[in-house]
């Protein structure tokens, strides 16, 4: 109460209120609903009130009355409540800071926890794990409750004679027990319940009705045999078209390989389509990558002196090792699902193309692998152990040239973009998406597959590659007496549009001559100069046979029954 000069009390309180506190003004940057705030709780008081001293705010002094003996208060500091307020300002600050801080690391761990679920072992699914088998259900009333025939006898629920609590006494003093009592009017209850159920069971076996369920569910049980045996038969009959090599029936068997090797990342989708080319017995993988935006940009915030909440961004090579390590994770799994499931054999290699897809622009591939059959056994897929490993000095993130993933791509000889962020893209190994492809449209190790069987087919055994490039590929070969090509050959192919010239014709012999061999074969998907068609048929180069595209495409159709389009 306020008391006046005279020591009479004026009708007036004085309410003491808090400052705004931290909490109070963390809810109210967040938006948080909060009552009316009290009369004098901003720093001005009441009209007709007067507020603590201590609440008086910069604008408003408390009335005179009579002097500080009374209870008067002069003047108030104007600046007296500017230092709080800066205070809670910059609390609020600091508290917002570290709420977004806290955000980026989210990010940062769920990034962890992608690279860790991609490097999980993917199980194969190949035609035997696929199948299906069926276990008949027995009918509900053939189970351990069914009629047996016989009737629930009384002495199977008697409980046993208590013992006589006097030795002396005979059978008459046992009927007096409570205990037995009780125990011998549940063991009838329980009785005549049995005995009830099973006459019910009885009645209900000879009824029409009781006929007519067991009918249904003998149909029941034919349906799902029928079902599970149809599905088997279709899986076979997969099985066989898988391998003669057809192409749907390949690319619907490594498409669902491919699906199944998702489940660990059902929230990151990364799909992949598959195509099959009887003609080198490759598949090509096209890959979808995830987003750029998938990796943080950013490390935290920070506060800075002036009060201003300032982002802290990550180097972008750090950024850009952080995609390519869960992007180089992304193909060992489709690889290493196209492999497992692979148990016929059929494929040769494996084309795996990593596209990165953004709204309005055109895709870019950012990774490209071509890998042939041998370099896939030879290759680990995935770290051996523990397949994610926080390393106590790297944190999360590792270095780009030490990492595991990249290392094992780069072994297979995968193009990797330098700079995803930069949308630097990579050329693909092959393209997916003509039916009948040319040679310009094969990868490296296909046009190597494709001319060591067109030679095989002819009788060249032995075979052995000693150069190979984008271009071509130089090998040597030894044909068995009698064949097509007997003796030893030192082959030198490549696909290109540009003429063979004489100088090329000139190497090849040379080379002939350093590998002691009995002829040379020069082929190209181009064609020959009129120059290097006449030195070929004189006397001193007669032992180097040339083949031109429109050969090769003969030889395709002849020996392996399958097309090659003409290049473009």
């Amino acid at each position: 109460m306020q008391y006046s000069a005279d020591g009479q009390s004026d009708g007036t309180a004085t309410v003491p209120f808090p400052q705004p506190g931290f909490l109070a003004s963390v809810f109210r940057d967040l938006g948080a609903d909060q009552g009316p705030e009290p009369d004098g709780a901003a720093g001005h008081p009441a009209p007709g009130r007067l507020s603590s001293p201590d609440a008086v705010g910069p604008d408003t002094t408390a009335p005179d009355t009579g002097g500080p003996g009374a209870g008067g208060q002069g003047p108030a500091d104007p600046g007296s409540a500017d230092p709080d307020e800066a205070v809670a300002a910059h609390a609020r600050a600091a508290a917002l800071t570290h709420h977004r801080t806290l955000t980026v690391r989210a990010e940062h761990d769920r990034l962890a926890d992608l690279l860790r679920r991609a490097a999980l072992p993917v199980s194969a699914m190949d035609f035997e794990s696929q199948l299906r088998h069926y276990e008949p259900r027995p009918y509900p009333a053939d189970g351990p409750a069914a009629v047996d025939g016989a009737e629930p006898r009384w002495d199977d629920f008697a409980p046993a004679d208590p013992t006589a609590a006097d030795p002396e006494g005979g059978p008459s003093r046992r009927l007096l027990d409570s205990g037995y009592q009780r125990e011998l009017a549940q063991a009838r209850l329980t009785h005549q319940r049995a005995l009830r159920e099973w006459r019910t069971r009885r009645a209900e076996a000879g009824s029409p009705a009781a006929g007519e369920s067991r009918r249904a569910h003998e149909a029941a049980e034919e349906a799902r045999a029928r079902a599970v045996r149809e599905y088997n038969e279709s899986l076979e009959e997969c099985r066989r078209a898988y391998r003669l090599a057809e192409p749907a029936a390949v690319e619907s068997l490594l498409e669902r390989a491919l699906a199944a090797a998702e489940t660990a990342t059902q929230d990151l989708p990364a799909p992949c389509r598959a195509v099959f080319r009887p003609l080198t017995r490759t598949a090509v993988l096209d890959l979808d990558l995830p987003p750029l935006d998938l990796v943080p940009s950013l490390t935290g915030y920070r506060l800075a002196p002036e009060g201003d909440i300032l982002p802290v961004p990550r180097p972008p090579a750090d950024r850009a090792t952080d995609y390519l390590r869960l992007v180089a994770r992304l193909a060992l799994r489709s690889l290493q699902a196209a492999d497992a499931v692979d148990t016929e054999e059929i494929l040769a290699g494996v084309v795996l193309n990593g596209w990165l897809r953004e709204p309005g622009a055109e895709p870019l591939c950012l990774l490209s692998v071509d890998a042939d059959r041998d370099a896939l056994a030879r290759t680990r897929l995935l770290p051996p152990g523990t397949p994610y490993e926080e390393r106590d000095d790297e944190g999360v993130y590792a270095d780009a040239e030490q990492d595991e993933a990249l290392v094992r791509l780069r072994q297979l000889g995968a193009a990797v973009t330098p700079d995803p962020y930069a949308r630097t893209a990579v050329q693909p190994a092959a393209r997916a998406g003509v039916a009948v492809p040319a040679a310009s449209d094969l990868s490296a190790n296909e046009f190597a597959q494709l001319v060591r069987d067109l030679l095989t087919r002819g009788g060249v055994a032995e075979w052995s590659v000693r150069l190979r490039g984008p271009a071509g590929l130089v090998a040597t070969g030894e044909g068995a007496p009698g064949s097509a090509l007997p003796g030893r050959w030192v082959v030198w192919a490549s696909r290109d549009s540009e003429s063979v010239s004489v100088e090329q014709i000139e190497t090849l012999a040379e080379a002939v001559r350093e590998e002691s061999a009995e002829r040379g074969l020069r082929l190209t998907t181009g064609h020959f100069a009129e120059e290097a068609l006449d030195l070929s048929a004189g006397e001193s180069h007669r032992h180097i046979h040339l083949i031109d595209g429109d050969g090769v495409r003969e030889l395709a159709r002849t020996h392996l029954g399958l097309p090659l389009a003409a290049g473009r």
